[in-house]
This record gives C-alpha cells, sequence and structure tokens, in this order.
C-alpha cells in the first residue's frame, strides 16, 4: 500500500470538490477503481460547454483519446485503399447525461460558451433571473455606452418626448431579449434538477458574464413537482415567459462615483404578475442583490433612486 492509499475516502473527496471541473474529474476516473469511485461522490461541481451538446469525443478519458489517436496514425500509413466518406454526425451529449455518473451533487454551476446579445460595439446588457418552474423575477442592467469622464459629467433627466419614446423602445427591446435569453437557458438545463434531487443550487453563466440564472433548492422542488403533473411540450425551444410586471428607471446621462459615464442606462425589474410586491422596498432589495459590488451594481444603486415607471406584459 502506498501513502495515497493511505488517506481517507473523505479526505479525497474534500479534494476532488476543490476541483470541481467535470471534465478534469471524468479524466480521473481513469487513473485508478478507487478514483472511479470516488470521483463520482463530489457534491460541487463545474460543467463547461460550448453547446447544449457536448461531443462524446469532448469528454473522453486520456486512455480512449490514445487510441483513437494510435488508430487514425495507422490509417494514415494506406491511403491507398483511403476512401473519402461522408463526414459521420457526431453523437453528443445532454448536461444531464454527462452528469450521469455523478450521484451526490448539492452544488451546479453550468458555463456556457458565449452570450445571446448581438448589441453594439460600446452596448451591454446584463442580467440575473430566477427560476422555479417558470420565471420569478429578472433584474436586468443595460446601457447604450459607457465612457470615462473625469470633468463633472452631466447626470440629468433632460430629454425630449421624441427621446422618450425612442429610449422606451430600446428600454423594452433590451427587457425583451433578456427574458428570452433567460427562458432559453432555463429551458435548457431544467431536467438537471428533477434528475439531482439532492441539488441545492444550480447556477447557469454565459461565459462572458452576461446573463445568470438561478435556481435553489425550493424551485427545483417546485418543477418537479409541477412537472410531474403537467405534460410538456417537448418541441418548445425555451421556457414561457409568464404575464410580467415591470419595474422600469433610466437615465439618459448617469454618471457613476467612479467616473463612468453610461449613456441610456436602465434598470429592469421584472416579477410574475399578481406577485405581491412592497414596491420600491422590495426593488432595492431584489436589484442590490443581483450584480454585487461591480461597475454595474454601482449602476444599480444609482438608477434605484430614479423615478420608477411601471408596464404590463402578457406571457410570450
Amino acid at each position: 500500500m502506498d501513502a495515497f492509499d493511505a488517506i481517507p475516502d473523505p479526505l479525497v473527496i474534500d479534494i476532488l470538490n476543490k476541483v470541481r471541473d467535470v471534465r478534469t474529474l471524468i479524466r480521473c476516473r481513469s487513473v485508478s477503481k478507487r478514483f472511479n469511485s470516488l470521483a463520482n461522490e463530489s457534491d460541487s461541481l463545474i460543467l463547461q460547454l460550448d453547446q447544449i451538446g457536448e461531443s462524446d469525443s469532448e469528454i473522453d478519458s486520456p486512455i480512449v483519446s490514445f487510441f483513437r489517436s494510435l488508430f487514425k496514425s495507422i490509417h494514415g500509413f494506406f491511403p491507398v485503399f483511403y476512401r473519402p466518406a461522408k463526414p459521420a454526425e457526431i453523437p453528443t451529449r445532454t448536461p444531464v447525461q454527462i452528469l450521469a455518473g455523478f450521484n451526490r451533487i448539492r452544488n451546479l454551476e453550468v458555463e456556457f460558451h458565449g452570450g445571446d446579445f448581438k448589441l453594439g460595439k460600446r452596448a451591454a446588457v446584463k442580467w440575473k433571473a430566477e427560476f422555479g418552474r417558470s420565471l420569478k423575477s429578472c433584474v436586468i442592467v443595460a446601457f447604450r455606452s459607457a465612457t470615462v469622464n473625469n470633468t463633472s459629467a452631466i447626470d440629468g433627466d433632460a430629454e425630449t418626448d421624441s427621446e422618450f419614446v425612442s429610449g422606451l423602445k430600446t428600454r423594452v427591446v433590451w427587457t425583451i431579449s433578456a427574458l428570452m435569453a433567460a427562458s432559453t437557458r432555463h429551458y435548457q438545463i431544467r431536467d438537471l434538477g428533477k434528475e439531482h434531487k439532492e441539488m441545492e443550487k444550480l447556477t447557469v453563466r454565459d461565459g462572458d458574464g452576461e446573463g445568470t440564472v438561478v435556481m435553489d433548492a425550493a424551485g427545483m422542488k417546485e418543477y418537479r413537482e409541477t412537472e410531474a403533473r403537467v405534460d410538456e411540450k417537448r418541441l418548445r425551444e425555451r421556457t414561457v415567459v409568464p404575464n410580467v410586471r415591470m419595474s422600469m428607471r433610466h437615465a439618459p446621462s448617469l454618471k457613476l462615483k467612479s467616473g463612468i459615464c453610461l449613456e441610456a442606462a436602465t434598470l429592469v425589474i421584472v416579477r410574475p404578475s399578481g406577485v405581491a410586491s412592497d414596491g420600491d422596498d422590495d426593488d432595492v432589495e431584489l436589484a442590490t442583490e443581483a450584480f454585487g459590488d461591480c461597475m454595474y451594481g454601482e449602476a444599480v444603486t444609482a438608477l434605484l433612486k430614479r423615478r420608477r415607471n411601471v408596464l404590463e406584459m402578457n406571457s410570450f
């Protein structure tokens, strides 16, 4: 018995929990029988995806990858007998299939390669949404451009009626786009909470930091219980957004304490229609927790002081 065999299993599992990366843990399975069993006990994981279906080749163990490379090399010695064939479709795996061997997941973070918005060069939309079976809340911060201005920049609400109408259209488009992106992400990962019943938190992020979807233990329980009673249409590409009530605040030009000036800065707080709310107090609590102390968090704090406009939107 070597020194590693003397390390207790709980300690090894704790070390593997620090690794977190699913690809690395899958490769750890090929190290030994002990690793093959203990790697599946990790309860805090990060799964990075370039797309919703990952090809088998992308998560193969080193041994499988070695033999695949070896056979390709041998094949190369016989070009005479080689006839080009139609490229075969590469089998893909969903997140549920990739994580099938992990049976004690409590905290899971899924990261997609990129975001969903195609905006102007300096424009940005950042959002955070919480789901159960459907949308519970969504906080959206957006702006048309950001510049650094060390002088006393104008920070006001002056705008003409035509500018207000044009800006309102843009703000509504940003809001709808963020809700569609959030509902698409939720639909893509919704079954993870159903398959892993011990999971306490599921977080989905875009690699560029654009948006975040969160499902806590109560939200996943709600999804599992409702899903058992409702026959959902499987041809749908995203979760349906319910009728919502939007609290919208904006500033044509917003000067932050850090010296950054945001043009057409917008804050939208979305909740399902009919959900009881204490107005500004609930908005403050929900919005300030969404983005922390970064530039977006500073923008949220400043925009919460602006006048609130309330809009209703039908389900889509």
